[in-house]
């Protein structure tokens, strides 16, 4: 509370003297409006002030950051059609946008607050002698990201659109998937000096409005110098902020924001980032691919059965081999054990620093390989993690099957369609070697017992991180372990509520014509 406070006074000191000028309104008198505009923007180099004359009488000025507005707009709808002599007096401000402005967007300022934020948004804002009000010009542009497909999350069958670094345009993703008018978003700034907008996203008559007024609530708490990632938000609005499993998840795919829109829950757009968060969400979620309902349901089904094999892989195969080895050989076939024995002949670490020493390593080269440069990073982890395994073998640091177990690990942890997921696996890893190559099979079992505990007790958004299967409920049970076809799908998940419980008509079960053609002749 003490550092909240102190936070809050040198905001407080930093910024009193520049909000006390922005709160001020504008007068009539034009050059005093510029000259408390040149205050507020005095080292800004990047600030255009350009001075001109409504039909060669009237003094007046446009204000303008280089780089965030559109240039050639200004100069032939603004610029060019109001400095003309010939299209007669204006009368008031009304007439002068009416007759002469031919722009899509005008938005009347009244204060230099507004003023600044319209400019610091790339709109420039006029100002006109005799006049205590201007207006800013829908004339934003600057350099932005193609639409591109999203790298942490490609798929064989599905969009190929992700989101970008710009959010309007990440939000017109979302509307040309959903184009019905209840998609509302609400807007918000977070960040005493950025002032990042923030769209929160929801279906009006499907998410909860007690799941709405939380996220609101959540976020108007935020109060920090910035917010330059999703990053940021994730980590102020979640349930348990020391837990490594998220309670967030993010996604790159407009799809995926669009399909959790329509299962009631609330997507968050960040500017500056093209990662979108979505809330609540399970761990289940965090296992599932939007490939897993672009695909026929038996093969998202067998796909999901795999994933789920290769995630318990990816977390016990190196600590069950590490106490099998050390504690439980009687376990081991005989013609294996002694296969094994003779491969760690000349071994000089036990079982545990072994795994620990291979599992390092490697996940030093993958850290690599995504800090390199993208020509040379797969290359690197790649020949790096074959020319060190070989040579940790051939130099008897390591044997070849724990090698073996590390790879497959390794394999299995990319099977997990999100990165924040692998991530919470990868850190539990070793703490689960630890355990088993001090315990055995009992530490085995006590970290799994702990990390079940431990997710039992999470929330998020208030929303159990096991659901649906912890609390049971079995009319959601269709789209976990296997994935229903669609036509057995008829409700949406219990997330915040029964609210707009149902979201296709019952029965549409696939009723194919047997014996006879559509046009109703009978088939040879």
């Amino acid at each position: 509370m003490l550092f909240r406070k102190r936070f809050r006074k040198s905001i407080k000191m930093n910024m009193e003297q520049s909000i006390e000028k922005q709160q001020a309104q504008l007068s009539t008198d034009l050059n005093e409006n510029l000259q408390v505009l040149r205050s507020i923007y005095e080292d800004c180099s990047d600030v255009v002030f350009r001075p001109f004359l409504i039909n060669g009488k009237i003094d007046a000025c446009l204000i303008y950051i280089e780089g965030l507005s559109n240039i050639e707009e200004m100069d032939a709808h603004v610029l060019a059609p109001l400095m003309q002599e010939t299209a007669g007096k204006a009368n008031g401000l009304n007439e002068l946008l009416k007759k002469k402005l031919s722009v899509s967007k005008v938005k009347e300022v009244k204060t230099f607050a507004d003023c600044v934020e319209q400019m610091s948004i790339g709109n420039p804002v006029m100002l006109i002698e005799r006049e205590n009000h201007g207006f800013a010009l829908g004339l934003a542009k600057w350099e932005k990201r193609s639409i591109e497909e999203p790298t942490a999350e490609s798929v064989v069958r599905g969009a190929r659109d992700g989101f970008t670094e710009t959010l309007g345009v990440n939000a017109s993703l979302l509307r040309r998937k959903l184009r019905s008018p209840q998609v509302k978003m609400k807007s918000l700034k977070v960040g005493n000096y950025t002032q990042t907008e923030i769209i929160i996203a929801y279906i009006e008559g499907i998410a909860d409005k007690t799941l709405i007024e939380e996220v609101t609530r959540r976020l108007q708490r935020i109060d920090m110098d910035g917010v330059l990632e999703s990053g940021y938000i994730e980590e102020m609005i979640e349930d348990n902020p020391y837990s490594p499993f998220p309670q967030v998840l993010n996604t790159e795919r407009p799809d995926v924001a669009a399909s959790s829109l329509l299962e009631g829950r609330v997507v968050i757009l960040v500017d500056g980032t093209p990662f979108a968060l979505i809330a609540p969400t399970t761990l289940y979620s965090l296992l599932q691919s939007s490939e897993d309902y672009y695909q026929r349901f038996l093969i998202g089904t067998t796909i999901r059965w795999l994933r789920f094999l290769f995630v318990v892989m990816s977390l016990l195969l190196p600590s069950l081999y590490v106490a099998v080895l050390t504690y439980h050989q009687e376990m081991v076939p005989t013609t294996l054990l002694l296969s094994m024995a003779a491969s760690r002949e000349r071994i000089p670490f036990p079982a545990l620093v072994e795994a620990l020493l291979m599992e390092i390593t490697f996940e030093a080269l993958r850290e690599a390989g995504v800090r390199l440069p993208k020509q040379v990073g797969a290359a690197v982890s790649i020949v790096g993690a074959l020319v060190i395994g070989e040579a940790a073998v051939a130099a008897g640091i390591v044997s070849a099957p724990m090698v073996m177990v590390v790879a497959i690990t390794g394999i299995a942890s990319f099977t997990i369609p999100r990165y924040a997921a692998g991530i919470a696996l990868r850190m539990l890893r070793f703490p689960m070697i630890i355990l088993s190559g001090t315990l055995g099979l009992l530490g085995v079992m006590l970290g799994i017992l702990f990390i079940l505990t431990h997710l039992c007790s999470l929330r998020s958004f208030g929303v159990p991180y096991l659901s649906p299967m912890a609390p049971m409920k079995g009319r959601d049970m269709k789209d976990v372990l296997i994935r229903a076809p669609w036509w057995m799908l008829n409700t949406r998940p219990h997330l915040a509520g029964e609210y707009n419980k149902y979201r296709q008509a019952p029965d549409q079960k696939p009723d194919p014509i047997r014996g006879e053609d559509p046009t109703g002749k009978e088939r040879r």
